[in-house]
């Protein structure tokens, strides 16, 4: 089961950067402009739009394949076990607040709680009796 995991994975990545490669080499919408003036496009190995359809089914493919590792990658890491309740944070029961975890307000007093650096506060001076 491991060796099919690394596999979908490899898959998975492979598929994720040709899907980058191929949409940083698309062309925007304002190239078909320049090609349709005869700005040279228009003889690339594709054609002129030849290439625009070549790469964007290229890009979906590869997007189909990846959404199929993901699938399946998240299906195996279940251990094939899929529950019809779930078991999902929202399904399990809340923790109980307690005093550990409740939130404490700046310059709030806690009872039996040291106070930082009180000990090494040195005593006032008493004032002399008049």
């Amino acid at each position: 089961m491991q060796v099919l995991t690394n596999i979908v994975l490899i898959v998975q990545i492979l598929s994720a950067v040709a899907m980058i490669g191929l949409v940083l080499i698309q062309h925007g919408k304002g190239a078909d402009m320049g090609a349709s003036f005869g700005s040279g496009a228009s003889g690339s190995l594709f054609g002129a739009t030849g290439s625009a359809n070549f790469l964007s089914r290229s890009t979906a493919v590869c997007a189909a394949v990846f959404f199929v590792c993901t699938l399946a990658l998240s299906f195996m890491s279940a251990g094939g076990r899929v529950q019809a309740g779930g078991n999902t944070v929202l399904d399990k029961p809340a923790a109980p607040p307690n005093a550990a975890s409740a939130p404490v307000t700046p310059g709030a007093v806690i009872p039996g709680a040291a106070i930082p650096g009180a000990a090494s506060a040195p005593a006032a001076p008493a004032s002399p009796a008049r």
